[in-house]
């Protein structure tokens, strides 16, 4: 089965085509809108757009695994990603991991039907280490206790 916009992403594409005067440029709102069309981003949402923007999907397919917002396989409802890099790891980011360890039983890497636990580079929230982003929202100034809060209210 190929991939097709939907109709709120065709016209959002058309939308975006004169103001990006060259395809290349357009890769990434695609690949956002794939990935809310389907939840992540398929070999054949990329193979779509390959033909649409005339870029190999090989280029598609490098800026899809560049960044770490984008997911080429499906997801779990929660993505849990625990930034890592100095600012956090510095304000506890170990003991925020193992909290989610605790809570949800998964290690970095692992998913369930609920959660998949991730370790990224900075999301740019230095101010507020140690945090975590849980799908496309931030949670700053964590602690052991409230990760294990902010997770048991995603259970119920």
């Amino acid at each position: 089965m190929s991939f097709v916009f939907n109709e709120e992403n065709e016209k959002a594409y058309e939308a975006l085509l004169p103001r990006y005067p060259h395809p290349k440029a357009l890769v990434l709102p695609c690949l956002w809108m794939m990935q809310y069309q389907e939840g992540f981003i398929s070999t054949r949402s990329m193979e779509f757009i390959s033909k649409r923007l005339d870029v190999p999907v090989a280029h598609i397919y490098g800026v899809a695994t560049f960044y770490t917002m984008f997911n080429l396989e499906a997801m779990p409802k929660y993505h849990i990603q625990v930034c890592k890099t100095l600012s956090c790891e510095l304000c506890g980011k170990d003991e925020i991991l193992k909290a989610i360890e605790e809570e949800t039983g998964l290690r970095v890497n692992e998913s369930n039907e609920l959660f998949k636990l991730s370790q990224v580079e900075c999301l740019g929230a230095c101010g507020g280490a140690p945090m975590l982003q849980l799908n496309e929202d931030f949670h700053e100034h964590l602690s052991p206790a409230s990760t294990k809060e902010l997770l048991q209210g995603l259970a119920q």
